[in-house]
C-alpha cells in the first residue's frame, strides 16, 4: 500500500523535473513540456483516486489523535 503511494509520488516528482528541464532547455510552448504536464496531472489524479478508493475499502483509516 505505502509502496504504491511512494512510487506514484516519485513518478510525479520525476515528471515535475522533466517539465522543468524542458522549460529551461526549450520554449515554454514545446510539446515535450506539455506532455510532461499531462503525465503529472494524470499521475496526480490516479494517486488521489487510489487514496479515496483505499479509504472507502477500509485499507487506510484516518488518524484518531
Amino acid at each position: 500500500m505505502k509502496f504504491v503511494v511512494f512510487i506514484l509520488l516519485a513518478a510525479i516528482v520525476v515528471s515535475l523535473g522533466t517539465g522543468l528541464y524542458y522549460l529551461r532547455r526549450e520554449d515554454a510552448d514545446s510539446p515535450k513540456m506539455l506532455r510532461a504536464l499531462e503525465i503529472r496531472v494524470g499521475l496526480s489524479l490516479v494517486l488521489i483516486l487510489f487514496l479515496v478508493a483505499s479509504y472507502f475499502m477500509g485499507w487506510i483509516v484516518p488518524s484518531t489523535q
